[in-house]
This record gives structure tokens, sequence and C-alpha cells, in this order.
């Protein structure tokens, strides 16, 4: 693994941190099947969350994002990209540089989890509102234990949205 450091987690172009593989065939981070991107590092630590090995911000591998793009181009069948973690906001230029990559080329739509509200993202503004922009849609809000709800789709708890985006605008809630 090489060694980076950076006092914002992943504040480079050119290097993703990941807690894991990339998987292909997803059918439960978004509508269609979906490649989803397991970003590593997360300081909001919900109660109950259901991927506490993404937290560590030092743990994972850090990848080159040509090799995320080129590991992405040869996956076959599948129509969009999630960017799950962790926090994917937390390596916002990593991210959107993968995210305009598989839009443009791929064809593909870009859906990411977040426990930042939307409402936070854009108020925050920088890589990470540029980065929200290149999204089709966002699962907003911290998990919440207590308003898990195991019906809602796409979703862990009452309190977060499925956005539906266009250029930064909310086009839809579900």
């Amino acid at each position: 693994m090489e060694e980076y450091k950076s006092p914002v987690l992943g504040s480079d172009k050119e290097h993703i941190r990941l807690s894991g593989p990339t998987e292909s065939d997803n059918i439960v981070n978004g509508y269609g099947l979906r490649a989803v991107i397991w970003t590593q590092g997360c300081f909001t630590h919900c109660p109950g969350c259901q991927n506490p090995e993404t937290w560590d911000p030092e743990a994972g591998v850090l990848v080159s994002v040509e090799d995320v793009k080129k590991e992405l181009a040869g996956l076959k069948g599948q129509t969009g990209l999630t960017f799950c973690g962790g926090e994917p906001f937390n390596q916002p230029e990593a991210c959107l540089e993968i995210a305009r990559y598989v839009k443009k080329e791929l064809g593909w739509n870009v859906w990411s989890f977040s426990g930042f509200t939307y409402e936070k993202i854009k108020k925050r503004g920088g890589k990470q509102w540029e980065f929200l922009k290149e999204l089709d849609a966002l699962i907003d809000g911290p998990f919440i234990l207590s308003q898990r709800d195991l019906t809602l789709k796409f979703r862990g708890s009452k309190n977060q949205r499925l956005l539906h985006l266009k250029d930064g605008e909310i086009t839809k809630v579900e």
C-alpha cells in the first residue's frame, strides 16, 4: 500500500482510499445493475452502522484513480456506479474524477450515499459540492438506529432521503 498523508482524506484527484474491492452486478445500492465503490474513512460513526470497518481513515488500500477507471471500464452490463462507504464526501476530488469519467465515457448514472445532508454539502461548497453536482441521486443523512426501517428502498433509517438530482438541484425526493 502506497503511503499517503493529507489534512483532508483523499484530497487529491489522483488517489482514492478504498475499504474493499469494487463490486459489480450490485442491485441493492441503486436502480439497475451497478458497480459499487467502497470508500474508506468516516468520522460520523453512526451507532448501528453496517460498515464500521470503513471508519478508520488510515485503513483500507490507497489506489490510483486511473486504476479505478480502468477497472470500471472493464465491467460489462453495468448501468450505474454507486459510491458507498465510509464517507465518499471525505474524498471529493477523487470521487469527482471517477464520477465524471463514468458519466462521460461509460454513459452510466452515478449515485452516492452520505452521512452528510444535501443542505450541509451545498452550504460547504467546494469540491464536495462539485462532486454532488455530478450525481444523479444522493441518499443523504446519517443512519439513526432508533429510526431504522428495513422496508425503505436503498435507505436504512427514516431520516435518510433518496434525492434525485440534476446539476446539483433536487428534482424528486423518494
